[in-house]
């Protein structure tokens, strides 16, 4: 069985963007000893959440050109 790229792509989004909220209320709430590690943790999720809609980008681009091939 296999799993369309587009849904797991949704998906690692969804998770990157629940991970920087996460720290994003941990920074706002928390002491500023924490705050290195929730800034390295911001950007592991946005880039996380960059990566996962370079994937989308690229899954949408070969639909594209398979449907431009057949038409």
């Amino acid at each position: 069985m296999t799993i369309p790229p587009l849904s797991i792509a949704a998906a690692g989004m969804q998770n990157a963007a629940n991970r920087f909220e996460a720290s994003a209320r941990r920074t706002a709430s928390g002491s500023l000893d924490d705050l290195a590690v929730e800034a390295v943790e911001q950007i592991r999720a946005k880039t996380d959440f960059a990566a996962n809609a370079a994937v989308v980008r690229t899954a949408d681009e070969m639909v594209g050109t398979l449907l431009d091939v057949l038409a």
